[in-house]
């Protein structure tokens, strides 16, 4: 009976995976083969380094070079302010926290990774931006700065929650070595602890940057959405936010409704090229 429900419970979970697997497939292929359309018209080297978008002009005004860098910037701005962040949470939390109070500080973290980002747009939109304005005399709040401040927020708990998971199995499995030597516990966080959970952290970074760079509602909310040249104190636009923006009030089959899906599949590749070399990385980093 054993046997069977085991037999029975790993067929279940490869046909699942399976299952996963060709939903993924999927859906790069209808990306794929709505983008194709255009890139029938348009070259995709003309299209990616093009700076100009204006649907209601030629063909070969569609390009998005100043919308992958708007993404690329806004997503690093925030992966630099929360790394740090996020890492020296989950040092503090693996070694400094235990008991009731780690429970909740994860518990908070956890909740803050689950609340809706048009909550945190409104946030940004009303908080984040009127504070640029007034306090800064900014002619706009709304600036690259600002989505990459409240991405960070966004991607925060990713980081703390991937880092503390790894920190945690490190600092209980050489803690006993390490009172045994008479070693400080600073000394041990800071020696072992962290050079250790260097792959943690890598991992950690990926998810952070995949969620950053897919985020929408939220970053349209407080970058101005205008697809410029992307400055640190200046508007700029996603290919998220430009999809978001765009897509509703471009007619179906329309050379501007294929190129969004290009755009998408952009998105997609940026993602698979950045995901692979951060893979590569972390699998040649040697502990």
């Amino acid at each position: 009976m054993y046997k069977f429900l085991d037999k029975a419970f790993s067929i279940i979970i490869k046909l699942l995976t399976l299952f996963s697997l060709l939903l993924l497939g999927f859906v790069i292929i209808f990306i794929f083969k709505e983008s194709f359309v255009f890139f029938r018209e348009v070259s995709v080297f003309k299209f990616i380094t093009g700076r100009t978008w204006n649907p209601l002009s030629s063909p070969d005004k569609l390009s998005i070079l100043n919308l992958i860098l708007g993404t690329l910037y806004v997503s690093f701005v925030a992966i630099v302010i929360a790394l740090p962040i996020g890492v020296g949470s989950a040092l503090l939390l693996s070694g400094y926290v235990s008991g009731r109070r780690r429970v909740i500080i994860r518990g908070i973290i956890d909740i803050l990774g689950g609340i809706p980002s048009v909550v945190y747009g409104f946030i940004g939109l009303l908080v984040l931006v009127k504070f640029f304005e007034v306090k800064f005399d900014f002619p706009t709040g709304e600036s690259v700065l600002a989505g990459g401040i409240l991405l960070s927020l966004m991607v925060l708990p990713y980081i703390i929650s991937t880092c503390d998971e790894t920190m945690e199995k490190i600092y209980e499995n050489h803690l006993p070595s390490s009172q045994a030597l008479g070693v400080s516990k600073n000394y041990f966080i800071r020696k072992v602890v962290l050079p250790e959970s260097k792959k943690g952290i890598i991992a950690s970074t990926v998810l952070a940057l995949g969620r950053a760079m897919g985020e929408t509602m939220a970053v349209m909310m407080v970058v101005g959405n205008a697809p410029m040249t992307p400055k640190l104190l200046g508007k700029a636009q996603t290919i998220p936010s430009l999809i978001a923006l765009e897509m509703g009030m471009a007619e179906v089959g329309s050379l501007h409704y294929h190129a969004l899906f290009a755009a998408g599949f952009v998105l997609m590749a940026m993602l698979l090229v950045i995901n692979t070399v951060l893979y590569y990385v972390k699998k040649n980093i040697n502990l």
